[in-house]
C-alpha cells in the first residue's frame, strides 16, 4: 500500500466564505462541492485545501485525507496495529471507500480511495 494524494480538511462554518479566502490565496477552482465538504485548487498546479462544516456520514471531523492506493489493505495494517479506528471502512455513495483512524497523537485522519 501507498500514499497517492495527501489533502488537508480544514473546519468552516460557511464555505463561501472560504472560497472568498482561499480564492485570494490562489486556489481559486472548485475542484468538488457537495455543500458539507468542497475543495478548492490552484489551476497552475497540485496545491488545494478542503474545507468541511461537518462530515456527512462519520461521528467526527477529519484533519487531512490520504488517499491510498489500497484502503482494504490499510484498514487490515491500522487493525493489526489495534489502532483507533473511528470510522469503520465504509463505501459512501459519493463514490469513495474510506475509514478514518486516530493517529498516536490524536488527529483524526481520513484514509481513502476512489472507488473504480
Amino acid at each position: 500500500m501507498r500514499a497517492v494524494e495527501a489533502i488537508a480538511n480544514l473546519h468552516t462554518d460557511d464555505v463561501e466564505r472560504a472560497r472568498e479566502f482561499f480564492g485570494f490565496l490562489g486556489l481559486t477552482e472548485e475542484a468538488m462541492n457537495q455543500g458539507w465538504v468542497a475543495r478548492f485548487s490552484s489551476p497552475d498546479s497540485d496545491a488545494c485545501v478542503q474545507v468541511v462544516t461537518r462530515d456527512a456520514t462519520a461521528p467526527q471531523d477529519s484533519v487531512i485525507t490520504i488517499k491510498v492506493d489500497d484502503v482494504d489493505a490499510a484498514y487490515e495494517e491500522a487493525q493489526r496495529r489495534a489502532y483507533d479506528i473511528v470510522h469503520p471502512i465504509t463505501d459512501e455513495p459519493w463514490g469513495i471507500r474510506r475509514f478514518f483512524v486516530r493517529s498516536p497523537d490524536g488527529h483524526v485522519i481520513n484514509v481513502a480511495r476512489h472507488r473504480s
